[in-house]
């Protein structure tokens, strides 16, 4: 049977702020889905209530057709879990942390100790596998606390911005992981509030906001929302460029059908058309002398949706 994710009418309420409201969701198959929304959606919450760290005020979640709320242990057998970031005790190895993973999880020696070694190897730690975690960085920590989430060989894997606070090579090497996990059998449900880790690594979306959903989708069917060939790009001028000059030289081109500003010498644009349209707003403000030097594609339709449907959300 194929690896399933569900939620049914989930709500969360601390006092009368609802943290999730009436969230249903339904996941099916070995894929890899982005759980986006905003710092404060919501995303948190939920992954607790699946996991049984905080019971739901109302509805109920499934792992693999099993209630969370109902039969806790069957549900989680199959599941590994990743919630915001576990510390790990500095004086042991990953080797001896997860053997402490592993009894907590029931499993026997020899599976502890086989399972270890292939975890270790999916998360690129084999080489730091005796060596004492408090020397690691951040990112090796999260890639050991990434190998623990998977050493009961899971169906289903449930990351909580797995990739937060790292830097550049961190993040990095946590999206190439999860990446490589993808071509296992496995259901990878990921919360981030980062719109390139969503495009980079996952296949399907579902954008929560103020505690609801507000879809769920592919990320081919998401590029396909905006039609019309519309495109954003980004421009950049050689100086500041006033917000008068925006709203007179750039919005006002034909073709351009919305302009937002990214900082005092970048914008952005959104072209309705293809290829050719968007070389005739070249010409145009490359011509009217506003100093512009750059002009690239920008943000993807999942951005352009996301930023709409926020909007929408705080409106």
């Amino acid at each position: 049977m194929a690896p399933s994710l569900e939620a049914r009418g989930l709500t969360r309420r601390f006092g009368s702020f609802v943290a999730v409201d009436n969230l249903s969701l339904a996941i099916d198959g070995p894929k890899c889905v982005g759980f986006l929304g905003p710092n404060g959606a919501g995303k948190t919450t939920t992954l607790k209530m699946f996991t049984d760290l905080i019971f739901p005020s109302a509805g109920e979640a499934f792992i693999n057709g099993i209630s969370v709320q109902r039969t806790r242990k069957e549900a989680l057998s199959s599941c590994g879990t990743l919630i915001e970031s576990p510390e790990i005790y500095p004086s042991l190895t990953p080797r001896e942390a997860l053997e402490m993973v592993g009894s907590l999880r029931g499993l026997s020696a020899a599976e502890i100790r086989a399972r270890t070694d292939l975890v270790l190897e999916e998360v690129k730690m084999t080489e730091w596998a005796d060596r004492k975690v408090g020397r690691f960085s951040k990112g090796m920590k999260q890639r050991i606390n990434i190998a623990a989430s998977l050493l009961s060989d899971p169906e289903v894997v449930l990351l909580d911005e797995p990739s937060s606070g790292l830097d550049p090579r961190g993040m990095a090497e946590v999206r190439s992981i999860i990446k490589e996990l993808k071509k296992g059998h496995r259901l990878i449900f990921m919360s981030s509030h980062i719109l390139s880790e969503v495009i980079d690594v996952c296949d399907e979306v579902a954008l929560v906001d103020h505690g609801k959903l507000l879809f769920y989708d592919t990320l081919a069917n998401v590029n396909a929302r905006l039609g019309s060939g519309a495109t954003s790009v980004d421009l950049g001028f050689v100086g500041p460029v006033s917000d008068a000059d925006l709203a007179a030289r750039v919005a006002a081109v034909p073709g351009v059908t919305a302009v937002s500003r990214i900082d005092p010498q970048r914008a952005t644009a959104m072209i309705a058309g293809g290829p050719a349209a968007q070389a005739q707003v070249l010409a145009r403000l490359a011509a009217d002398g506003l100093g512009l030097v750059s002009f690239q594609p920008s943000r993807s339709a999942l951005e352009e949706i996301y930023l709409r449907e926020i909007a929408q959300g705080d409106s």
